[in-house]
């Protein structure tokens, strides 16, 4: 599946029929509701703890284990945190103006965040593994990650304005 058939699938058909989106909203809500109940609760519980609550015969996780949950971790986070502000700019703007709205906001944000890390990079007691590092290699993954957003950013910002201009003209 293409990305390009994945985003047309999420928008609504002139049919009026049920967009992915809207599925996917209905699904996720019950199962929130789902969470609330114990057995439900538990079996997730047991699941989890199946899958990534492997240890070794130390008792220690398992590197396995601490990886998928960081991934786990990475994706729900990026879900709730970006997935929810779009979801209810969708509600308002529409689509299009949604995910551009929210791309500008997203990456906007990422702009100061790394700024803010390029500027205060961690002080004091360094971990072992960069010991080697002076005051600006440490800043190197933050910059490239400012640079990166600020040109995705100014990327959406020009795509808001395209939009602007194709609605003041229709």
């Amino acid at each position: 599946m293409s990305l390009r058939s994945f985003t047309r699938s999420l928008i609504k058909d002139e049919r009026g029929s049920v967009s992915a989106l809207e599925k996917f909203g209905i699904f996720s809500a019950v199962f929130v509701i789902l969470i609330f109940i114990p057995a439900v609760r538990s079996v997730l519980g047991e699941l989890f703890d199946a899958t990534l609550g492997q240890v070794d015969e130390s008792g220690e996780l398992t590197g396995t284990a601490i990886a998928m949950r960081g991934i786990l971790i990475t994706v729900v986070s990026i879900v709730s945190f970006i997935g929810t502000g779009y979801l209810l700019l969708y509600t308002d703007l529409g689509t299009r103006l949604a995910f551009l709205v929210t791309g500008a906001a997203t990456f906007g944000w990422l702009v100061i965040g790394s700024m803010l890390f390029v500027v205060y990079a961690p002080r004091g007691l360094r971990p072992a593994n960069l010991s080697g590092l002076n005051a600006f290699q440490i800043r190197i993954p933050a910059i490239a990650l400012t640079l990166a957003s600020f040109i995705l950013f100014l990327m959406f910002v020009a795509a808001l304005d395209r939009y602007d201009k194709e609605q003041v003209d229709v």
